[in-house]
């Protein structure tokens, strides 16, 4: 299968699976969301995503590691996530 969201850096079978689950099945669906809102959609589904995901979307979506996202990019992920009244858990 040629998925489009596993040739996208960060994002596996796993995650790709997830996010085909909340009807995002390739990348300008994914940029047309954005990483909080689409994470926000799995976690919604009642996915298990740890914050790993929220950064793993974002740096698919900057074409970077997520481990490479600089903590004030994370931390600002975090506040957005957190305003939107989710929880830190992950």
């Amino acid at each position: 299968m040629n998925d489009e969201l596993q040739h996208l850096k960060n994002l596996g079978k796993t995650s790709a699976q997830w996010l085909h689950a909340v009807g995002i099945h390739s990348a300008s669906d994914l940029r047309r969301l954005g990483a909080v809102d689409a994470y926000r959609a799995v976690r919604a589904r009642g996915f298990r995503a740890s914050k790993v995901l929220l950064y793993a979307i974002e740096g698919a979506l900057l074409d970077v590691h997520w481990n490479e996202l600089p903590p004030a990019h994370k931390a600002e992920l975090n506040g957005q996530v957190d305003s939107l009244g989710m929880s830190n858990k992950s």
